[in-house]
């Protein structure tokens, strides 16, 4: 879905299909008929914009054949659908019983992340629509924290160095590659992301922030934004996700056991600074609330109480990055991944409640960036129009206000 910004600027909202398994060119465009179209007519969107995810054999055949990606961008347009965003984060297999660190692999180091970088970027360079200005493909920052030493700092400049030339060689409108923070990581908050991409050509890459992640860092948004600004260093991307949160974990203990699944990490912070790798952890530590949990809950719909979603960090980053003057990034994505490991009586029970679901996350993200004054470009989202889902929690009562209204 496309946004006009009050400076001219054409700002694109999607979803992410990271949150659907498939890692084939097959199970891809399954997913287009399955998920992608059905919440386009659920909007009421004449196209609706994906953030796609490429596992790397499917991302290395596409790069390779271009017969294949003209067979990709005939799928996708013939479905009204359009993709200048990659999330370029996961390597493969995100969807195995237990990713936990894998998906931090290959890192940096490893020529391998290059290659699969620029096989997407070779990708999405034949898919851009027409229109838009770039591409974006996020990536992980750098890698786990440990282990991590000065010289894998420089093997991974050397790498980055190497994608800056592999990106300025490519035909047509230019794609950059965005470093998303994340908890744990070698990079985890704004201010090492100044001090790590010092030097890097901000022509080519530049930030990803993730919204949930800037909240677990208990990072002000308004300040995080400005702290990128003085460096120089461009937000190519956002991810407009919300994060688990709660006061008194003591008294929570029990809903918050529900969270913790054996899929991915979910690294849980204190406002007083202590760290836990896994949800689990934290649990068995007690430390004193509130905690903020990575991860991902939907954004329409709050978590049960007494646990809340970080939707005010979520606000105020939309604000800073959006809401003025000038927008600071123009690729926004809805990257809620965890919808099938959300506790059983909160996730969607069939690929038809996931379609209700996401339709709903969009229609809410839609909704608040015309509240900061963006306007519609094409058919506008209806919040009404994905109808009157399940009374679940997870996927949500979607009777939305129409579209424009802001739901608190």
């Amino acid at each position: 879905m496309r946004l006009r910004h009050p400076d001219g600027t054409l700002v694109h909202l999607a979803y992410c299909t990271n949150v659907h398994p498939a890692e084939d060119l097959a199970g891809i465009l399954g997913q287009l008929d399955t998920f992608a179209l059905p919440v386009r007519e659920a909007l009421g969107a004449d196209v609706l914009g994906l953030g796609l995810w490429l596992a790397a054999p499917v991302a290395a055949a596409l790069a390779g054949d271009p017969a294949l990606r003209a067979r990709l961008r005939h799928e996708l347009d013939a479905r009204g659908l359009e993709v200048v965003t990659f999330n370029g984060f996961p390597y493969e297999t995100f969807h195995a019983p237990v990713v936990k660190h894998a998906v931090y692999r290959p890192d940096w180091t490893d020529r391998r992340r290059l290659d699969y970088t620029l096989d997407l970027a070779r990708v999405l360079a034949d898919l851009l629509p027409e229109g838009a200005a770039r591409g974006s493909i996020s990536t992980l920052p750098f890698g786990w924290r440990d282990p991590w030493g000065p010289d894998d700092a420089d093997d991974a400049a050397r790498l980055f160095d190497a994608l800056a030339v592999g990106l300025a060689a490519l035909d047509g409108p230019p794609v950059r590659v965005a470093v998303e923070p994340e908890p744990g990581c070698v990079v985890e908050t704004t201010a090492q992301a100044v001090a790590a991409l010092a030097g890097v050509d901000t022509d080519r890459i530049g930030l990803c922030l993730d919204l949930a992640h800037l909240a677990c860092a208990w990072e002000d948004p308004a300040g995080a934004v400005a702290r990128l600004d003085a460096a120089g260093l461009p937000v190519v991307k956002t991810q407009v996700s919300a994060a688990l949160e709660v006061t008194d974990p003591r008294s929570a203990a029990a809903v918050l056991a529900g969270y913790a699944e054996p899929r991915f990490l979910h690294q849980t912070r204190t406002r007083s600074g202590a760290a836990y790798d896994d949800l689990p952890e934290a649990l068995a530590a007690d430390p004193d609330g509130p905690w903020r949990v990575h991860f991902h809950v939907p954004l329409h719909a709050e978590p049960a109480p007494p646990l809340s979603g970080t939707t005010p960090v979520l606000r105020a980053g939309l604000a800073a990055l959006v809401g003025g003057e000038r927008a600071r990034c123009d690729h926004l994505e809805v990257e809620t991944y965890t919808w099938n490991v959300l506790p059983e009586d909160r996730r969607p029970r069939d690929d038809g409640e996931l379609v209700v679901g996401i339709a709903a996350e969009l229609a809410f993200a839609h909704g608040e960036l015309l509240a900061l004054g963006l306007t519609p470009v094409g058919s506008a989202p209806d919040r009404a129009a994905a109808g009157p889902g399940p009374d679940r929690a997870g996927t949500g009562s979607v009777s939305l206000p129409a579209a424009g209204a802001v739901a608190r």
